[in-house]
C-alpha cells in the first residue's frame, strides 16, 4: 500500500491509499478518484517526503542522553543496571534455558535473555514462571 497527498482543481489537499501507483493512475484514468472536499476528478499527486522509521535506538548506549532523564527513564536504567548485574544473559537460548532449569537438568539461577511470543506463552502453560522485561536486551558483539 501507498499513501499519496492529493490536491484538487480547486486547491484542496487530501490524502488516499492505494495498491500501487499503476493502481492509482487507472482509478485516475476511469475518472475513480475524487476530492474529498468537493468531488472534482481533476485530481494530481503532489510532493511527499517518504515515511522513514527512525532506527531503533538512534542513541548509543555508551552516550549519555542530551537532555536529562526522567524519573522513568532513570528507574527503567536502573533496572536495567541490576538485572544484567545479577543474571546471566542467555540470549535466544532462554526458554531452552528456563525450563531445562524448571525441569531439573540445569542449577537455577537468574537468567534474562530473549523468546519468541509462542515460546514464552508455552512457559507460562508450563508453570514456569518468566517475565517481560521492559527494554531490549543490550546485543553483545564481538
Amino acid at each position: 500500500m501507498i499513501r499519496y497527498t492529493l490536491k484538487c482543481d480547486q486547491d484542496h489537499s487530501f490524502e488516499s491509499w492505494f495498491q500501487s501507483n499503476d493502481a492509482f493512475d487507472k482509478l485516475k484514468a476511469a475518472g475513480m478518484v475524487a476530492c474529498a472536499v468537493c468531488g472534482s476528478t481533476k485530481i494530481d499527486k503532489q510532493l511527499m517526503a517518504p515515511a522513514i522509521r527512525p532506527a531503533r535506538d538512534a542513541t548509543p548506549r555508551d552516550t549519555p542522553l542530551a537532555s536529562p532523564q526522567s524519573d522513568t527513564q532513570s528507574a527503567l536504567a536502573a533496572l536495567r543496571a541490576h538485572i544484567e548485574a545479577t543474571s546471566d544473559y542467555v540470549g535466544l537460548n532462554f526458554a531452552t534455558q528456563a525450563r531445562a532449569m524448571h525441569d531439573g537438568v540445569l542449577p537455577e539461577r537468574a537468567i534474562h535473555g530473549e523468546a519468541r511470543l509462542d515460546e514464552a506463552r508455552a512457559l507460562l502453560e508450563e508453570g514456569i514462571p518468566v517475565t517481560p522485561l521492559p527494554f531490549l536486551p543490550s546485543r553483545k558483539t564481538n
